[in-house]
Order: C-alpha cells, then sequence, then structure tokens
C-alpha cells in the first residue's frame, strides 16, 4: 500500500483524525498527517494534544500546510488515497470550488484529478443546504463522503467506541483489513 494522507481541518471532530491516524501506524501504513491552523486548534481543544505531538507518537510524517509543493500534493507521488477526517464546512467549500490554497485543499484537489481515492468525513450538525450541495458536487467527482454519524447497532459502551465505528468505516473504503469495532453479521435481530 502506498501512503495515506491524513488532514486535519477545522471542523469538531479532531478525534476522529487523531485516532485514524494512530490505527493507519499501527498496522505499518505510512501516513503524511496535514493539519490547517483550524485543525490545531481543534486538535488541542478536543484532544489535548498538538499535531507535532501525534507525529511523534504515531510515526506519521508532518506536513507544513502552508507548503503547497510537499508530497501530499503531487500528482506523481505513490499516495493511495486522501483522508480529510474531519472535514469542515469551508474546506468543503473550497474542494467543491476547485479552490487548493494550502496544502489540504491542494492534496485533495490532486486525488480528484489523479483519480485516487478521496474520503471526506464531515461533522456538522445541521448540514446547511450548501454543505451539502458542495457533498454532493465532490461525491459526483468520485469522492466518497462518510458522514461522522456513529452507528448504535453494536450497542457502543463508550465514546471511543463511537469513534471507532465512523473510523472503521474509513478503513474499509481505504481497503485496509482490519478488526476496528464490530461487524453487522445478520444474526443481530432473532
Amino acid at each position: 500500500m502506498g501512503e495515506i494522507v491524513v488532514g486535519i481541518s477545522g471542523a469538531s471532530g479532531a478525534i476522529y483524525g487523531k485516532r485514524l491516524v494512530e490505527i493507519l501506524s499501527s498496522k505499518g501504513v505510512e501516513v503524511r498527517l496535514v493539519v490547517t491552523n483550524a485543525g490545531e486548534i481543534t486538535l488541542k481543544h478536543e484532544c489535548d494534544t498538538t499535531k507535532e505531538a501525534l507525529a511523534k507518537e504515531t510515526g506519521a510524517l508532518l506536513e507544513n500546510d502552508r507548503n503547497i509543493g510537499a508530497k501530499s500534493a503531487s500528482g506523481s507521488a505513490n499516495i493511495d488515497a486522501v483522508v480529510l477526517c474531519p472535514c469542515s464546512g469551508t474546506t468543503l467549500g473550497k474542494l467543491a470550488a476547485g479552490i487548493g490554497d494550502n496544502l489540504v485543499t491542494r492534496s485533495a484537489i490532486v486525488a480528484l484529478k489523479e483519480r485516487r481515492k478521496l474520503i471526506l468525513v464531515p461533522r456538522e450538525a445541521p448540514y446547511a443546504t450548501v454543505h451539502l450541495e458542495n457533498m454532493t458536487k465532490l461525491s459526483q467527482w468520485g469522492a466518497i463522503v462518510i458522514p461522522a454519524s456513529p452507528g448504535f447497532y453494536n450497542h457502543p459502551k463508550s465514546i471511543d467506541d463511537m469513534v471507532d465505528f465512523v473510523v472503521a468505516r474509513i478503513l474499509d473504503h481505504i481497503g485496509l483489513d482490519h478488526n476496528v469495532g464490530s461487524r453487522w453479521t445478520g444474526d443481530e435481530i432473532a
């Protein structure tokens, strides 16, 4: 598997991106971590960590969001997927308008043009019509939209269980074998 770019933007839900980086790294996947300025704020506020600490703890390669010439933005780089987790409404809007003004948005736009897997994990409630329109447009262009909406059929016992539910769906769409969370078997309802 090539590298995975994980972008953490300013939406609430930095815990999803943090957990995704932890799991990918634990599976030996090379992760390029890119965190926007607003993403830094939510990572600190919600997870009490920094992008530098997360990169150090997981072995992820931290790229500067202002460096649009970094490997994550290269069409010729061996990158399998770009995951924006969480993906803010502002980032959705920029992508839907084709704006690549930082490394997160540039990496995502390159993923679209190269037909790489692009996974967007919005965490808004409720969605404004403009968010829905932007998600529709990006989905029509090939992006996969996985809202940060945990399921409850697995009877989660903790916040970590709910986070893992969403992260497991991301891992499924990346194509990575995992045992995060539980899967529906069809035997749950008698």
